[in-house]
């Protein structure tokens, strides 16, 4: 993570505490794996590119990342924060925001808002899971 995105993070972090009885570690991905499912946070490397270490990140372990956040700025106009469109398209999961430099008060919110949302949807997965229902009722 870049300076930007790890300022992110940890604010988005600090909005999210508590939400949905769960508590957000901001992980930097180069050292640890996380263990469960993940939101990505990266930035745009130079025109609208991958950067290489998200690029090897992903390539073993894509399969926890439910969404992704890109960061990068305004000043490369149409590639601004373009990584998150590379990697949400390559990898079928919404891209979160997208966010200069390091992000804004209301981006943070937005991002916190939508890990209380994946929270929750995945309490209601698990849930069924465990008990089978449809929206009409049970499976019975």
């Amino acid at each position: 993570m870049t300076g930007n995105v790890r300022r992110f993070a940890t604010g988005v972090q600090a909005l999210a505490a508590g939400t949905a009885g769960k508590h957000f570690e901001v992980l930097d991905l180069r050292k640890t794996v996380p263990s469960g499912d993940f939101l990505l946070m990266t930035y745009t490397f130079g025109s609208g590119g991958v950067p290489d270490t998200t690029a090897r990140f992903l390539a073993d372990h894509a399969a926890g990342m439910r969404g992704v956040v890109s960061s990068g700025s305004f000043h490369w106009g149409a590639n601004f924060g373009r990584a998150g469109d590379h990697i949400s398209g390559r990898y079928g999961v919404p891209l979160v925001a997208r966010i200069n430099k390091g992000g804004t008060a209301a981006d943070r919110q937005t991002v916190a808002a939508w890990l209380a949302e994946s929270c929750l949807q995945h309490s209601i997965r698990s849930a069924q899971a465990e008990h089978p229902r449809s929206a009409y009722g049970t499976l019975d």
